[in-house]
């Protein structure tokens, strides 16, 4: 399966605007733990790159640094939008990218600025990503599914649903 732009712009416009991604990944244990994060991307980066800031001192950053395949959802309930993305985590020391994306808002959590030191920059490379995209308003999702349960046919055409492979 190729991707193509346009799949991607697909996928950075259904979570752009989502505040938190839900970050997931290998506790010691073997578990599966998860962390809402914020995206600090503006765009897509061209090397299908997400970027988030993390404490260097964390759990989570220790338990990256020996097992880096993640996975980050994001959901919009009320679009009915989700997107499920698997990829593999490294830490940058780019001080140019640290720069760029830092915010007023980060600074509430790394009160040093980019320059903080336990400020991490973590990269997630996408490896794959799917998704589902609602494309009926809410009122015809309801008709098709009270069709569905007259007809007992499943209903058809609810949504897109596209998968990425970008390794």
């Amino acid at each position: 399966m190729s991707n193509t732009t346009s799949d991607l712009q697909t996928l950075w416009d259904l979570i752009k605007d989502i505040k938190f991604g839900m970050l997931t990944h290998r506790h010691s244990d073997g578990s599966l733990q998860g962390h809402p994060l914020t995206t600090q991307n503006k765009s897509m980066d061209e090397n299908s790159v997400l970027y988030f800031f993390i404490s260097q001192k964390s759990e989570m950053a220790t338990r990256l640094r020996s097992d880096s395949n993640v996975n980050v959802s994001y959901a919009d309930t009320g679009a009915d939008n989700y997107v499920s993305i698997a990829g593999t985590a490294q830490f940058s020391d780019d001080a140019a990218k640290k720069e760029a994306l830092f915010t007023p808002l980060v600074k509430a959590w790394f009160p040093g600025g980019a320059t903080d030191p336990d400020l991490a920059l973590l990269e997630v490379r996408i490896t794959h990503a799917e998704y589902w995209n609602a494309k009926d308003s809410k009122l015809t999702q309801l008709f098709k599914m009270a069709q569905s349960a007259v007809t007992g046919e499943p209903p058809k055409n609810m949504s897109e649903h596209k998968e990425l492979h970008l390794s």
